[in-house]
């Protein structure tokens, strides 16, 4: 569908035609840097320097509502010119976009007093929903509004967060960032369901498609916002055993998705079995704090960082690498090397769950290295599509 002036769209700077451009490459960079920073703030590096709310906190927040908002931003606010016919922010609605969520990473870093910093938080969030919503209901496309009310829910678990930093309460921050990674997970059910079978079809010329099966998408997506709800109001900080049940029931329905999605010969196209290993890291994580809240096991930090790292980083690393190509012109081929992006990506995953327990320091700087080695190959490979015109000469 034609919906922009093509002369028009076309004079404006590429890296501001569609969201996915200055949001994927800001989040990409932003990763690479922010974990290894972490992780040596963590082992005791510059001791005196803390960004708001302390180093911890920074790390809580930024991960999710920095590095992963930023990436759903750029997939929504370009997705959504597709599925409504409406013109995407581009030009200097975009830039204002972008620079709101630049002024907030860099006040959170620079230590900017509290007071300040929660409304420019809030801002860049309460922008990118309102956008959403209005080119969604100019149209009434109903079936998408399940997305902004997510957003929407995503703004209160940032300002319990920013209310915890505000008063220094650990217990607060902890339950704003749970909701607002189990509000990310309930994307990922609702988006996922959606474009992976897709894709996997599509990818490897598979005439018929799987079928879907609407009670389970609404019964993964409802359930991961009801888990969401739960650390919200506290109630899912300490073990219990009903909730361990619902994780149970969350892991063995994604599992059932992925085994009704399976292809043997995705194991042969990285830009296929990416995706769906993202989202097995999503069933680890919810057997693993299944198994947590019954009582096996004595941590829950592990599964968490299978949903926060292996899932939803891994499905982001997945997606872009995926969407950038096809939005930019280019054949749905990986550039030379980037496959090892995928591989050192999920063996930092599998270091950050599996090994940091034990070797906490080596296991911690091992995924650091292969996390921030991952994006730099992202972002060397793709920098140079992501700031330059399509190759087909058309808008976007």
């Amino acid at each position: 569908m034609q919906v922009v002036d093509r002369r028009k769209a076309l004079s404006i700077p590429p890296v501001w035609r569609l969201a996915f451009r200055p949001f994927f490459l800001a989040g990409s960079v932003y990763a690479l840097l922010a974990i290894p920073l972490w992780v040596a703030a963590w082992t005791g590096f510059w001791p005196g320097f803390q960004p708001t709310g302390g180093w911890l906190a920074w790390h809580r927040h930024e991960m999710l509502f920095g590095f992963a908002m930023a990436i759903v931003a750029g997939f929504l606010l370009t997705a959504v010119q597709t599925w409504t016919g409406q013109v995407a922010p581009s030009g200097n609605r975009l830039m204002g976009v972008a620079l709101i969520w630049l002024a907030a990473r860099l006040g959170w870093l620079l230590g900017l007093p509290a007071p300040l910093l929660v409304p420019l938080d809030l801002l860049f969030l309460l922008v990118v929903a309102w956008m959403m919503a209005r080119m969604l209901w100019a149209v009434r496309q109903q079936r998408n509004y399940p997305i902004v009310v997510v957003l929407t829910l995503m703004i209160g678990a940032d300002a319990l967060m920013l209310a915890g930093v505000l008063q220094g309460n650990d217990a607060l921050q902890r339950q704003g960032v749970l909701a607002g990674l189990w509000l990310v997970a309930a994307l990922m059910a609702l988006i996922g369901g959606r474009v992976i079978p897709f894709f996997t079809q599509r990818g490897l010329g598979r005439t018929a498609q799987v079928k879907a099966w609407p009670w389970l998408d609404w019964s993964l997506l409802v359930g991961s916002a009801l888990i969401a709800l739960l650390h919200a109001f506290g109630v899912a900080l300490a073990p219990h055993a009903l909730i361990g049940l619902l994780f149970l029931a969350i892991g063995l329905g994604h599992l059932l998705r992925l085994v009704r999605w399976y292809d043997a010969d995705l194991r042969k196209v990285p830009l296929l079995w990416s995706l769906h290993l993202a989202m097995l890291w999503l069933v680890v994580a919810c057997f693993g704090l299944a198994l947590w809240h019954f009582g096996v096991l004595a941590q829950s930090s592990p599964a968490l960082h299978a949903l926060s790292v292996g899932s939803m980083s891994g499905l982001i690393l997945a997606m872009i690498a995926r969407v950038t190509l096809g939005h930019t012109g280019r054949p749905l081929q990986l550039p030379a090397g980037v496959v090892w992006a995928f591989v050192l990506f999920n063996l930092g995953a599998f270091a950050r769950v599996f090994l940091a327990t034990a070797w906490p320091v080596p296991g911690l700087w091992l995924a650091a290295i292969c996390w921030a080695s991952a994006f730099a190959l992202y972002v060397w490979r793709y920098a140079p599509m992501l700031v330059a015109a399509r190759v087909d000469g058309h808008p976007g």
